[in-house]
């Protein structure tokens, strides 16, 4: 069963509702580490409210990309009301706060380098090289040089702690399995009468919050590796096992990924580390073990 991969490190969460329905969302957390510059670092919580379109965002939407301090500074965000959101509005007194993170700045494998360095030429809007430069969105302006936010202003230019220009894409593994009684039936809800949808989620050692095992994409890596690989390293905690032990871990998730699945939602992410010329993307994606036959493994 599913407890037996989960083991202590993680949890089945309970839901009764339709699994299409639901969208997902970026929640921020205490502390936010720069070392992989980790999407799984701010938490990944289910909610309804996503981006309305290129020129704005819908309310409550844009949210976390306008707090301060930015994470793991003390920089604070030039202040940005809901009604100046969107580009297309007009604001000639706009002054957003510059900032990059020193970690950013000195140039790991996973960060671009500035776009005033005289040898980037970086090609947006497009596959460059390994480095997706796309939107899940669809095309993006340019604005001296640097990408603008789709989503709109955020009171902060630069890339914060993100290492890309422009769109940086993760990839979030949704697992779900049907809630069942002893005998393997499945549990209703008292009160909707709809079978209980359990999914995996992990509890955040930086800031406490419950979130879905994710992460980032790397450079030329297809989705459905990152899906597979992140959920080994955070959710299963493949990394610390025996050359035995990730050998069965890997026969047990190539299972598990390799059935039908379901893309929950892709596009941009409310992000609290987000800024105006760079932001997250991801794509959720849903794997449904309708037996439990697949997520059944010895204990973690």
């Amino acid at each position: 069963m599913a407890e037996r991969i989960l083991g202590k490190t993680l949890a089945t969460v309970s839901l009764s509702v339709a699994l299409a329905s639901v969208t997902v969302k970026s929640s921020g957390c205490c502390s936010i580490p720069a070392c992989r510059n980790s999407f799984l670092s701010c938490g990944f919580h289910l909610n309804s409210n996503i981006m309305s379109s290129s020129n704005g965002a819908k309310e409550n939407s844009h949210n976390k990309a306008r707090t301060s301090p930015y994470p793991g500074s003390k920089v604070q965000r030039s202040q940005v009301p809901n009604e100046k959101v969107g580009w297309f509005v007009e604001w000639q007194d706009y002054n957003p706060v510059e900032y990059t993170a020193v970690s950013v700045l000195a140039g790991p494998r996973w960060a671009d380098p500035q776009i005033s360095e005289s040898n980037f030429f970086p090609k947006f809007n497009e596959k460059d090289g390994h480095v997706e430069r796309k939107s899940q969105n669809g095309l993006y302006e340019i604005e001296n040089g640097r990408p603008r936010n789709p989503a709109g202003r955020t009171g902060l230019i630069g890339r914060g702690l993100l290492g890309r220009w422009g769109p940086n894409h993760a990839a979030d593994p949704i697992i779900t399995r049907w809630k069942r009684d002893r005998s393997g039936n499945k549990i209703t809800h008292p009160v909707s009468g709809k079978n209980i949808l359990q999914f995996v989620a992990i509890k955040r050692k930086d800031c406490g919050e419950w979130a879905i095992p994710g992460g980032m994409v790397d450079p030329g890596e297809k989705i459905s590796t990152t899906l597979k690989r992140e959920f080994g390293e955070e959710a299963l905690n493949s990394l610390q096992k025996s050359s035995a032990e990730k050998r069965e871990l890997e026969e047990q998730l190539h299972k598990l990924f390799s059935q039908e699945h379901l893309v929950i939602y892709k596009g941009y992410v409310d992000d609290p580390r987000n800024t105006d010329n760079a932001w997250m993307e991801t794509e959720a994606v849903n794997y449904h073990d309708e037996t439990d036959e697949k997520t059944e493994a010895k204990s973690v």
